[in-house]
């Protein structure tokens, strides 16, 4: 069960990557599919009115963030009692996949701050209905992809708990009193390239909070809130969307801290490499259209590259 639960999840993440990279190729052939494309992920500034008629306000992203929130707490504290009673050989990958989590947690409560406190929104900002999907099915998919090794593990555990307090009417903790500092701090158990890997995500983590700090002071003042500025400071001297760059440093430590041997996790930051490029593309003409003094240096999303 647990190997059909992770297949599932890496055919559904591959089949989610291989449209955006045929939407990525430049080739005159394949310009309708990447219009087509590009119209489900339009979404502020790129979305023209006229488009609206299957959108959602732009404000609605903070949906995503609270279900992630929830959806990553419940999962965490789920896998967290079950290490409690797992054996010492299986604990130490269950703790693992409870950090994860734990670092996803700190994304996704940011990200709900920021939704309601940082960014001002305008009234016109819409997003495709589609895409408004996709980031439910992102939120859902991601965090149960940090821990798909042992979620079914979790899932029996926690039926036989539920059993047991029909049957007895009362729970009895199944670890002997030497490993409850164990579970209790589970960072001991944790390996140098998960500290690495935190390092990288933190990184990525604050740089993206002051990317959005400045998109969002940017609309300081509510009486013009329709008027787009250039936006400076940070990384926006290097890239036009240095926080969907942030995006990716924090993905890709997500990556290492899991030891870079798990194919799902790499499957989930692929399909986050390629949808923000994607996007990132799309906004770097925007600008370039829209301001004559747009910075000529900027590239879209990775330095010096692209």
């Amino acid at each position: 069960m647990e190997l059909a639960l992770v297949a599932v999840l890496r055919a559904t993440w591959i089949a989610a990557i291989l449209p955006i990279i045929v939407a990525l190729i430049p080739s005159s052939k394949l310009r309708f599919f990447h219009e087509l494309l590009l119209g489900f992920a339009k979404r502020g500034k790129i979305m023209r009115s006229p488009s609206n008629k299957f959108s959602v306000p732009q404000k609605f992203f903070c949906h995503f963030y609270i279900l992630a929130s929830l959806w990553s707490i419940l999962l965490l504290v789920a896998m967290w009692v079950y290490a409690c009673h797992s054996t010492k050989e299986n604990r130490s990958g269950v703790l693992q996949s409870v950090f994860l989590l734990l670092l996803m947690e700190t994304q996704a409560l940011r990200r709900l701050y920021e939704s309601i406190y940082v960014f001002k929104y305008s009234s016109s900002a819409r997003m495709h209905i589609f895409g408004y999907f996709v980031g439910f099915f992102f939120y859902v998919a991601a965090p149960l992809s940090l821990c798909c090794n042992y979620v079914q593990e979790v899932f029996k555990f926690g039926l036989s708990l539920l059993q047991e307090l029909i049957a007895t009417g009362k729970y009895r903790m199944r670890v002997a009193e030497s490993d409850l500092w164990g579970f209790i701090n589970p960072l001991r158990h944790l390996k140098w390239y998960t500290w690495v890997g935190a390092a990288v995500f933190f990184w990525g983590w604050i740089h993206q909070h002051c990317c959005h700090v400045i998109l969002g002071m940017l609309r300081k003042n509510k009486e013009h809130n329709d008027e787009y500025l250039i936006p400076h400071g940070d990384w926006f001297e290097y890239v036009s969307s240095p926080h969907y760059l942030a995006e990716i440093v924090i993905y890709s430590g997500l990556v290492l801290a899991s030891g870079c041997l798990d194919l799902t996790l790499w499957l989930v930051f692929g399909f986050v490499v390629v949808n923000l490029v994607f996007a990132a593309a799309e906004t770097h003409r925007w600008y370039q259209h829209k301001f004559e003094n747009y910075p000529k240096k900027r590239f879209a999303i990775l330095p010096f590259v692209y």
